[in-house]
């Protein structure tokens, strides 16, 4: 029997909840956090992959449709190309800098965002001893309408000591 991963539940924060300087600067952003409970047992980072993009929950658009189980999409792409070889390893402080320039494109977020982000994504950052980037995927594995999303980033952290695992996706759209 392959590893499977329990699904504990989601946060999302979304930058049009935040008051900017320039109200135009939140540009349809958010923060999707998707946490999983490790299985037990020393299990390769590869074997955990393989379990997200297996799980229901991984099946989502992140278009406003929420989790299809039957679904045949992931963000921008076709949910069959998505592989455990499309992630590449990177450490916490190249993950931590593509959030934050994501995130401040616009310039500096308000404070009560910067605090979200803190708890739902860069503490959890913080805490992975391990970080997968979804870098391997380019438009050729975009499905039809793909174009929604105008930025779309993806980590997988892994957290043994606390045998969880999250699935961060950071869009605009």
């Amino acid at each position: 029997m392959g590893t499977t991963l329990v699904h504990e539940g989601t946060a999302f924060v979304n930058f049009r909840d935040h008051t900017f300087a320039d109200r135009h600067a939140h540009a349809y952003r958010w923060v999707d956090v998707k946490r999983f409970r490790l299985p037990s047992g020393d299990v390769a980072d590869r074997d955990l992959l393989a379990a997200l993009v297996a799980h229901e929950q991984f099946r989502d658009d992140y278009a406003g449709g929420g989790v299809d189980p039957g679904g045949t999409r992931h963000g921008p792409y076709r949910l069959h190309l998505v592989t455990p070889d499309a992630y590449r390893r990177i450490d916490r402080e190249r993950a931590s800098d593509l959030l934050r320039t994501w995130a401040e494109q616009h310039g500096p977020v308000p404070g009560t965002l910067a605090e979200a982000l803190r708890r739902e994504v860069l503490d959890a950052l913080a805490d992975a001893d391990a970080v997968h980037h979804l870098d391997g995927l380019g438009e050729d594995e975009y499905h039809d309408w793909a174009s929604v999303h105008g930025e779309f980033h993806e980590l997988v952290l892994v957290d043994r000591r606390a045998g969880r695992l999250a699935l961060l996706v950071a869009a605009d759209d």
